[in-house]
């Protein structure tokens, strides 16, 4: 099969043959149509992450959508969002032609964007922004939410996905560079972190004296200014650092105000709540309220989209294959 491929730890990926990847007991074999690269997929090949130097040769790619070549549990066409442990332990990931998963792994698309390159746009960042409103975050109807890091992908997801749990208003903060894609996303306020002025005095006057929830992907000094904003009871949820690792806090601002600094990983999600994520933030997708910009490759141009990652590129990276044959015969079969 063609794949992606990391050679060696800490160098730059390339596309050429792989050993196909096959089916087994307990595992799910798909024929990728689509398969993001993300920040998470850079760090573990680059040999530095927590999760140790991965063994080389491996396909990264940490999630991705395509059909059921074949499967114990699922038919045979079946479409499906599949996630890896491709760079955290040993194992190939989606950016091949085939991916095999164990079954736990894959979940079933059923209300969704028809586009494969458009759900895997959204994929495991749209879980992660939804999960932060949901479950890490409490979000109640009618609450005000800030969202930084707003022109990412996990961003825009959570704008979108704001909206669709019922936010009252949603302020998002960004790059003066990435605003356009907060304002696609659905955003009332945007907030340029290199505008004029101080950060938490803007930040302030455009939450116009209500912070509820704050979705923060970023950390540092954004974070640092929507926790000076935030309301009595209000909740910051953390899930990235690409801001900075650290900030300076107030014991008595926290105290005084009951607020909650939380944090949070997809990793600690099980399969159940992934799937249960997933699917509704994908119907939501469908029905227009949720949206991340992205850019499309060829696998052929696999390299192409590794780089423009690695590069700080705005829009999600994703790697596209050529129709196969289960999609064409699972058409057939429908009447579509």
């Amino acid at each position: 099969m063609r794949a992606l491929v990391v050679e060696q730890a800490g160098s730059a990926p390339v596309v050429r043959e792989h050993p196909d990847a096959t089916a087994g007991p307990g595992r799910t074999l798909v024929r990728v149509g689509a398969a993001p690269v993300v920040p998470l997929d850079l760090l573990c090949a680059s040999g530095t992450s927590y999760f140790g130097a991965p063994a080389t040769p491996y396909v990264p790619g940490v999630q991705g959508v395509g059909r059921v070549e074949a499967s114990d549990t699922l038919p045979r066409g079946t479409r499906v969002f599949l996630a890896t442990a491709a760079g955290m332990a040993a194992a190939d990931g989606g950016l091949a032609e085939l991916c095999a998963v164990p079954d736990a792994d894959v979940v079933p698309i059923t209300e969704a964007p028809d586009d494969d390159a458009v759900v895997a746009a959204l994929g495991l960042s749209a879980v992660a922004a939804w999960q932060c409103l949901t479950w890490r975050g409490r979000l109640a109807p009618g609450e005000h939410v800030v969202v930084l890091g707003a022109g990412g992908a996990v961003g825009q997801a959570a704008i979108g996905a704001a909206h669709a749990l019922g936010a009252g208003r949603v302020v998002a903060v960004c790059r003066a560079a990435s605003q356009d894609r907060a304002w696609a996303a659905g955003a009332q306020v945007v907030v340029t972190t290199d505008g004029p002025g101080d950060l938490t005095d803007r930040l302030r006057e455009a939450c116009d004296g209500r912070a509820d929830l704050v979705v923060d992907p970023v950390f540092g000094a954004p974070a640092a200014a929507a926790l000076a904003v935030l309301s009595p009871g209000g909740r910051l949820v953390n899930l990235g650092g690409s801001a900075g690792d650290s900030l300076p806090m107030s014991s008595a601002s926290l105290r005084s105000r009951s607020i909650d600094v939380l944090g949070y990983t997809n990793n600690a999600l099980t399969p159940q709540q992934r799937a249960e994520a997933l699917t509704a933030v994908l119907a939501h997708a469908a029905a227009g309220r949720v949206r991340v910009a992205h850019e499309t490759y060829p696998l052929e141009r696999a390299a192409e989209a590794w780089s423009a990652v690695a590069g700080g590129s705005g829009s999600r990276a994703v790697v596209t294959f050529a129709q196969t044959e289960t999609e064409t015969e699972t058409e057939t079969d429908t009447g579509t």
